[in-house]
């Protein structure tokens, strides 16, 4: 199977869709930045995805050794300048828009997702040390982390305190001279330990011996694998991985278990302000995560087409023989909702990322309401992205048949790899809570009503359209608007009244919201598509969406309303086991 790199997608999602627009962002040269990043994704790492899948990493003595072709193909990524793609200038970066970012990023992913999980930490990492380093900890590492001499970690989770940061108990000692040694035990942490780059910037949750209790008391701490010396080079620092877990995907991705010892450590802002410094690094990473779920998909999508296009079973009536399976119409009702979860997806993750682009380089005046709007998408983007992974991977192997449930078609691989994008940098459920408990509240509601005044302007864009197939997207997006109007109004109310009623409803709110603005996404860019073969598939895939998806809001707004009802006092008791 040949992979096209979806760069005229990718292109007219930004564009027309977005709001990408190469004279507000300085001239930037998107179409040969993502041709250049097709061509790596294509040549180099998608030929090393099935690779990095059967070989898998291997730990022996406290080194990781990374599978076959994966250095080379790491020296290529940093020799080509794409550690630094929104990377300040004054540290060698490129300074590109998030948008840009989130453009390659998809690449990487839709060519090779275990690899390009290192890549989106480390370009977490630059984004937190930017905000909330020192100076000095900016020269010192800011340089080799654009250039990919160094990669970057993210160490949150202990065996005790996954989604719960309070409960760490990682401990940060002041040694006197300025630094801290940090001693602990840190679990999932990707790319922990590899081969690829000479040094390793872990950036760690510990708390100090005086620190208040629970999140309050938490700083955040560099601890570099190599410590700095004389002409670059230094002393091992006291950290090692202790083991690597044998995960259900993302086998080319090591997740290790890292022990610190007595470990040299820098803070990294103030002293008990550390997961306000972490989160500049997680939110950045949940919109990637988002951006990882859309690169799966896009391939699962690919590879599901080209397999149905090639495949003969059965015979659609008035054709002689065996027919592609997808002449029929259910291998069509697949792939068509394949294709357009991908470009919702797609859409969701780009608008989100237009709008911190936006909050940086708006007029003064405008920045606070695009982060707000922003904060808004966030974990809209990130849970909705990667569920609909999970769905188009697993439509994947359904198109596939028997086929698609063993291993040598790749498609099982897809779904193996997606599924963790729901659980990690804050699970589904979070996003969830974190939109009804906090998002909903930003400007007293201006962010969420900002966007229903959105849809209500794509929706009468739609009635005054000349293409009839478009007109009747009017009705079912006006519908949709209001719904998501009501549900939010009811969200926003039962939070403050019955808490447990708005969480118990919040999962569905967020896919209310997603489906919602994503149909209106969708419809944007099929008013402004041309008569190429982009522009069409874009109306085809907004037709369907908001025809034969969009009416799942009506639903989920009732479960919304039952979902007290429905998990009520005795059955939490028969859940807990009282």
């Amino acid at each position: 199977m040949t992979l096209t790199a979806p760069l005229a997608d990718i292109g007219f999602t930004l564009r027309a869709i977005a709001g990408f627009d190469e004279g507000r962002f300085g001239d930037v040269p998107l179409e040969a930045i993502l041709g250049e990043a097709g061509r790596y994704a294509a040549d180099v790492l998608a030929p090393l995805n099935r690779i990095g899948d059967r070989e898998g990493v291997r730990l022996h003595d406290g080194d990781v050794t990374t599978p076959p072709g994966w250095r080379e193909a790491y020296r290529q990524f940093a020799e080509g300048g794409w550690s630094g793609v929104s990377a300040p200038e004054e540290h060698g970066g490129q300074s590109l828009p998030v948008m840009v970012e989130m453009a390659v990023q998809e690449l990487w992913n839709w060519g090779n997702a275990a690899f390009a999980v290192g890549p989106m930490l480390t370009a977490g990492a630059i984004e937190a040390l930017t905000a909330h380093g020192s100076a000095e900890l900016k020269a010192a590492y800011l340089p080799h982390l654009v250039s990919g001499r160094y990669t970057g970690t993210m160490n949150l989770t202990e065996p005790q305190a996954g989604s719960d940061l309070g409960l760490i108990t990682t401990r940060a000692v002041r040694s006197g001279d300025g630094a801290y040694r940090i001693s602990g035990e840190k679990i999932f942490i990707t790319y922990g330990e590899h081969d690829l780059a000479e040094n390793i910037v872990h950036l760690v949750l510990a708390r100090l011996p005086d620190a208040p209790d629970g999140t309050a008391g938490i700083s955040l701490f560099l601890v570099p694998k190599v410590l700095p010396g004389e002409g670059g080079g230094g002393a091992r620092n006291r950290v090692r991985a202790a083991r690597i877990e044998h995960k259900l995907g993302l086998h080319g991705s090591p997740t290790c278990t890292m022990v610190y010892d007595d470990a040299v450590g820098f803070l990294v802002g103030e002293e008990n302000r550390g997961l306000a410094c972490m989160f500049t690094m997680m939110n950045l990473a949940r919109l990637s995560v988002g951006i990882q779920g859309v690169g799966v998909a896009e391939r699962a999508w690919q590879g599901a087409l080209a397999y149905a296009r090639e495949r003969r079973q059965g015979r659609v009536p008035g054709t002689a023989g065996p027919s592609p399976i997808v002449a029929h119409p259910d291998v069509q009702m697949m792939l068509m909702r394949m294709a357009s979860l991908v470009a919702a997806s797609r859409a969701l993750c780009y608008a989100c990322a237009h709008a911190i682009d936006m909050s940086r380089l708006a007029p003064a005046g405008e920045r606070e309401q695009w982060a707000d709007r922003a904060g808004l998408l966030t974990p809209v983007a990130k849970a909705y992205s990667t569920d609909a992974a999970i769905e188009v991977a697993s439509l994947g192997i359904q198109v596939h048949g028997g086929a698609g449930y063993i291993e040598e078609t790749g498609a099982a691989q897809h779904l193996r790899d997606a599924r963790l994008f729901a659980i990690y940098e804050g699970t589904n459920g979070i996003q969830a809570i974190d939109l009804v408990a906090r998002k909903l509240q930003l400007r007293d509601g201006a962010a969420v009503n900002a966007v229903t005044a959105e849809l209500d302007g794509i929706a009468d864009g739609l009635g005054m359209s000349r293409r009839l197939d478009l007109q009747t997207l009017q009705a079912p997006i006006a519908k949709a608007a209001a719904e998501l109007g009501a549900a939010t109004a009811y969200i926003t109310a039962a939070y403050q009244s019955e808490r447990r009623a708005a969480l118990l409803g919040a999962g569905a709110y967020l896919r209310i919201f997603a489906m919602t603005f994503a149909a209106g996404l969708l419809a944007k860019g099929a008013l402004a598509a041309g008569d190429d073969r982009v522009g069409s598939a874009a109306i085809a895939k907004a037709v369907f969406f908001a025809q034969t998806m969009l009416p799942d809001v009506s639903s989920l707004r009732a479960a919304i309303a039952g979902s007290a009802a429905a998990v009520g006092a005795e059955t939490t008791a028969w859940l807990c086991g009282d």
